[in-house]
């Protein structure tokens, strides 16, 4: 059910054809939806695509406990109070979002003590360290490891049943075969970093501007990791929602 907001009104199951619409928009003509923008994005009919921390808000309020992204938002490289507003809400909304790590056009390891900080669990599947986005390692430790959907969905019931506030980060590494050299990613993220801070852009634009700038320094290599990344996550998610579900019916017998 992917979610987004068309001519003002919150989606949750966009059709074929409402994705292509945003998709397909002009440049500035759809809203980059975040918990700030969404009354504003209801009240003035907009097109919206909603950020992580949108997504989490709306996915709360109908009765989703899990979904899948590419990499959430983290802490800015360089710009160390330049923290995404996703970290904040998986601190205080109970949504499990499964991804590949934080994009690691971030600082990844600032990242990692926000998360500490607001109390999210950061599950690993199959892998003992935050994935990088484009590659399948960053060095940096999650909270647990485990190597099944089933095994993550347990951790998930164990916050349920505490009644937890905070929502869970899983994390699932691109595919092996899409995975970038962690060298080139960082020399492509460092220069796309560079030529953003050298144009001045700023707040909310940032991101999207270094993650195009990615894609055209790799030669669109980032771009397949990146659509690799986004089924896999996607069906690893899936994997945890029927474990989930299956958990709720025995539980209802």
């Amino acid at each position: 059910a992917t979610i987004g907001i068309i001519d003002g009104s919150i989606r949750v199951g966009l059709t074929q054809q409402e994705i292509e619409k945003l998709a397909q928009a002009p440049p500035g003509t759809v809203r980059k939806c975040s918990r700030r923008d969404l009354p504003i994005a209801v009240a003035r009919q907009e097109n919206a695509a909603t950020t992580v921390a949108g997504t989490m808000i709306v996915a709360h309020m109908a009765g989703i406990p899990v979904f899948a992204t590419g990499g959430i938002g983290g802490v800015h490289r360089g710009h160390p109070f330049d923290v995404s507003a996703d970290l904040i809400e998986l601190g205080r909304t109970p949504v499990t979002v499964v991804c590949s790590g934080a994009k690691s056009i971030l600082d990844l390891p600032l990242t990692m003590e926000v998360l500490e900080t607001r109390g999210v669990p950061v599950v690993g599947i199959g892998t003992d360290t935050l994935p990088a986005f484009y590659s399948r390692s960053s060095g940096l430790n999650v909270d647990v490891r485990v190597d099944s959907a089933h095994e993550a969905a347990q951790i998930i019931r164990g916050a349920h049943s505490l009644k937890a506030a905070h929502g869970i980060l899983v994390v699932v590494p691109v595919p092996e075969e899409d995975a970038f050299d962690p060298n080139e990613a960082e020399r492509a993220i460092a220069q796309a970093t560079r030529e953003a801070d050298e144009q001045k852009v700023q707040g909310k634009l940032v991101t999207p501007f270094v993650l195009k700038r990615v894609a055209e320094i790799t030669g669109g290599k980032a771009m397949t990791a990146n659509r690799a990344l986004l089924i896999n996550n996607a069906r690893v998610a899936a994997q945890i929602a029927v474990s989930l579900s299956q958990g709720l019916h025995k539980n209802s017998q």
